[in-house]
């Protein structure tokens, strides 16, 4: 369904609530979320292995402080690079280390908003595929196995996040992706919060 018609994120915020998988553009591939109480089934619809985490996206970076305990690390690099293509890890409370982002696009943002503020997210692709970037890349890979797609277009990224470790002093890049590691370490140490 498109994502830019009437009601289209409420609905799509109401089939997360009755347990039904759905993708959607962010910054940078097509995402695929869960509500919070099935998150097992983002497991099964991708084949993904069941020792791998499943980031949270969040609609707003306000909602970092009630999901995590915010590292100084994290509190610059959140207020330099979001929303946009950082995931950051962070201790959770009660779930051990997760992975935390706000994205870059409205819709991502309308829908996690509509749902709570976070959401269950991973990319919307079976595991070990290529990442998608549009609705119809979706469907190819995952048509049958969930519940609805919100067709916002080609995504504009394509580069999937830069993920840091703030759980240790000092930070690990795990992955680097859309944001450099040069990037970091500038915003790192030119913040007097930090140093």
């Amino acid at each position: 369904m498109r994502a830019d018609a009437p009601g289209t994120v409420e609905e799509a915020a109401a089939a997360l609530g009755r347990g039904e998988l759905v993708a959607f553009p962010t910054d940078t591939v097509y995402g695929l979320a869960a509500g919070h109480d099935h998150v097992r089934k983002l497991f099964l619809a991708k084949d993904r292995p069941k020792d791998k985490r499943i980031p949270v996206l969040l609609s707003d970076a306000s909602n970092l402080n009630a999901s995590a305990m915010v590292t100084p690390a994290a509190r610059v690099l959140a207020a330099r690079f979001w929303p946009g293509p950082l995931s950051l890890v962070l201790v959770a409370p009660r779930r051990g280390t997760l992975a935390f982002r706000v994205p870059a696009n409205d819709v991502a943002r309308r829908l996690i908003a509509a749902s709570g503020g976070g959401l269950p997210v991973t990319s919307a692709n079976r595991s070990g595929q290529g990442d998608t970037r549009t609705a119809q890349e979706v469907m190819a890979q995952l048509e049958g196995r969930i519940g609805l797609v919100l067709d916002g277009g080609p995504t504009t990224g394509g580069v999937p996040s830069t993920v840091v470790d703030c759980t240790t002093e000092p930070i690990r890049i795990l992955r680097e992706g859309a944001i450099t590691t040069a990037q970091i370490e500038e915003a790192l140490a030119h913040t007097e919060a930090y140093s």
